[in-house]
């Protein structure tokens, strides 16, 4: 599969300590096309992210690829770490994630896994922009190969 352009729109619940502290909740919208089995799909998700602790989340999503066949759905479950600099508007951020694609027959599914890595810039008291690279590598029964994309999110407190 090969990603053309994915754009992330995310709305963020967080409380007094901001953006990415501990308690800090986020739940968000995905849309953008996809480039797969010689088809353009477009497609649609809705993700959930929690702060463990402070600049540490854990989430989950899930994404439609619609109007082509073969049928793709796609779970993915990632961990983000953003680095903290005293006084600084930006934060350095590490992540990794795991992700379970299920493709209609004869296709096989497949495992994917990766890293991001990038910068989140701190816009307002309750808002931020964030932009990095996603390297994934993806494992089926007899292909493994690895490919990588820009990523561009945008996070709103409330």
């Amino acid at each position: 599969m090969k990603k053309i352009i994915l754009i992330l729109l995310t709305t963020y619940s967080v409380y007094a300590g901001g953006v990415f502290s501990m308690g800090s909740k986020n739940v968000g919208i995905t849309a953008g096309t996809d480039n797969s089995f010689g088809n353009t799909y477009t497609v649609l998700g809705a993700n959930v992210s929690y702060f463990i602790v402070d600049n540490l989340s854990i989430g989950a999503s899930y994404q439609a690829f619609l109007g082509a066949d073969p049928t793709i759905n796609e779970v993915t479950v990632p961990v983000t770490y953003h680095i903290p600099l005293e006084g600084m508007s930006y934060r350095p951020y590490l992540g990794a994630f795991y992700n379970q694609t299920f493709i209609d027959k004869p296709y096989k599914d497949s495992n994917i896994y990766g890293g991001r890595l990038g910068v989140s810039l701190q816009t307002s008291l309750n808002s931020f922009m964030s932009f990095g690279w996603v390297q994934e590598f993806v494992s089926s029964d007899k292909n493994r190969e690895k490919k990588g994309y820009p990523e561009v999110s945008a996070g709103f407190s409330f």
